[in-house]
């Protein structure tokens, strides 16, 4: 069996119940690299990565910077063939999609710098992306039944335990594809580029389900790919809460232990099935 990935094996010294162990012992840890994007063969990203679903992650995010919108707008993506350690990619457009490189690479630097939050920028990515006006409704059982699938297909974090997930879901909680990485950003990368590859953006009615909280750019990435319902095992941001609402989407945080909240948008959540009203 390959290796996975994601994983890299190492030792650890380990301290338990007031004493060393007499020897090292084998443990893994969740893997982290350097991932270049190259649009047209210009440099247009770094961002750390756990290794593999690399075509996703690339696809994800020009999806989520407004320079992907369709599948024809891809030509192809492939390992850029002069780097041995495979962690640069080569992005080719198709022949009606025009880059900005210098507004491209403007603001992706302004996020990785935490630049991006100005009143100005959160209005043009508002005008880029339209609102979700879908509606769709997903029963509270189903919403309580997506951690313990999520963690269920959490294989990396199981050995690990330092792997962010991203998972989307049918309103019916069937799971359609499922990531991890060391960044909460990627992992949903990862599943929106999956889904943009596959043709089916925008998604039409799903639940993005990440396993930490929910930041700004979180739901910014969910607007792009068409997702008008997400949910999290954790806290949302208060910018989080206030783009969703403006955007048409649903916004569910502390999704777990038989529970939740709705921050925005709860017209996405259906009344109880039958069977579970007392």
């Amino acid at each position: 069996m390959a290796p996975d990935p994601s994983i890299r094996p190492t030792t650890v010294q380990r301290w338990s119940r007031g004493h060393w162990d007499e020897a090292p012992s084998a443990d893994a840890v969740a893997a982290e690299e350097p991932l270049e994007i190259r649009v047209e063969t210009r440099s247009v990203s770094v961002t750390l990565r756990t290794p593999g679903h690399d075509d996703e992650l690339a696809a994800g995010f020009l999806l989520s910077e407004g320079l992907l919108r369709q599948r024809s707008d891809l030509r192809a993506i492939r390992p850029y063939p002069r780097n041995e350690a495979g962690n640069v990619v080569d992005v080719f457009l198709g022949e009606a999609v025009h880059c900005d490189f210098a507004s491209l690479t403007r603001h992706v630097f302004a996020s990785s710098s935490c630049g991006l939050c100005g009143t100005a920028s959160i209005q043009a990515l508002r005008r880029r992306f339209p609102p979700i006006a879908e509606h769709f409704e997903v029963a509270p059982q189903t919403l309580l039944s997506l951690p313990d699938q999520l963690r269920a297909a959490q294989a990396g974090f199981s050995v690990s335990g330092g792997l962010h997930a991203a998972a989307l879901f049918s309103p019916e909680g069937r799971l359609w594809v499922v990531r991890e990485d060391v960044g909460r950003h990627n992992a949903v990368d990862k599943v929106i580029g999956r889904r943009f590859l596959d043709g089916a953006v925008p998604t039409g009615p799903a639940v993005l389900m990440v396993s930490g909280r929910v930041s700004f750019e979180l739901v910014q990435k969910a607007l792009a790919a068409g997702i008008g319902l997400i949910a999290a095992v954790s806290a949302p941001s208060s910018l989080a809460v206030e783009f969703a609402r403006e955007s048409g989407q649903t916004l569910v945080g502390f999704l777990r232990e038989g529970r939740f909240n709705v921050y925005a948008g709860p017209q996405r959540i259906g009344p109880p099935r039958p069977e579970s009203v007392q």
